[in-house]
Order: C-alpha cells, then structure tokens, then sequence
C-alpha cells in the first residue's frame, strides 16, 4: 500500500521579484491593489509586501543584501515570478513524501518564512524550472 500525497489546496501567493517594492507597488495599484503587509525576513535577506488578490495574494519579493537568493535572481533574470507557493496542512510531511519519490528539495525540514509560516522550496528541477515554495501557517504547525 502507497501511502497518498500530501496535498497541496490552494495557491498562497505568487512571488514576484522587484528591485524596489515601492517603485514595483505603483504598478499593482494602479491594477487597484493594496498592500496589506510588509516585513523582513533576515533568514532569506528579503523584504516582502503581501498584496491580497481573491483568495491568493502577490508577494513582491526585494533583496537586502547583494548575496540572497533573490537579488541573484535578479543578476541572472532580471524582475519577475519568482516563485509559487502552495499552501499544505502537514509541511514536514510533504516534504519527507516528496523526499521519499525522488523530488529535490532545497531545504528538508521547515524555515521560518514571511507572515509567521513555516516554508520550504523544491529546487527549482523538481518544478521543471519554477521554483516551488510549501507554506504552512503557524497555527497550523503541529
């Protein structure tokens, strides 16, 4: 018997790397999208603005410092989708899940993540070039 995947049920957000999360707002409000939240998350060295769009949010993404993931993304893309991240209820568990069937993780155990979560993300191989974050809200840590 093969035990089933844990599921992902909703998109979280979309990430989208910016140079400037102020000059980058002017076009989504522009669309009429709000900032609802910003933060710095030293562990990913990002500063992070959460825009709500229905059920999911866009997540512009600026470095804090030339050597993070993002602004290296940045030298080598230029602005753009980062990234998309999937909402799961058991994030250890899907990751050891995926572990188990051969998927490439960048990190095996949960991090903390932007907006109090717990994150992880797939290399970016495992989603056929995009980068894939798992998300799971602190309250739902077990």
């Amino acid at each position: 018997d093969s035990v089933p995947p844990v599921p992902a049920y909703r998109i979280d957000h979309i990430g989208i790397a910016v140079v400037s999360i102020d000059d980058a707002l002017d076009v989504y409000r522009a669309l009429g999208l709000s900032e609802a939240h910003r933060e710095e998350v030293p562990s990913q060295k990002v500063r992070t603005a959460f825009l709500p769009v229905g059920e999911s949010r866009l997540e512009l993404l600026e470095p804090t410092s030339e050597d993070s993931p993002v602004a290296k993304f940045l030298i080598r893309r230029g602005p753009g989708v980062h990234h998309v991240c999937f909402a799961v209820d058991d994030l250890q568990g899907a990751l050891d899940d995926l572990a188990s069937r051969g998927f490439r993780l960048l990190h095996r155990s949960p991090v903390p993540g932007a907006d109090g979560k717990q994150v992880a993300f797939l290399h970016p191989d495992a989603g056929h070039g995009l980068l894939i974050e798992l998300s799971q809200a602190a309250a739902e840590v077990a």
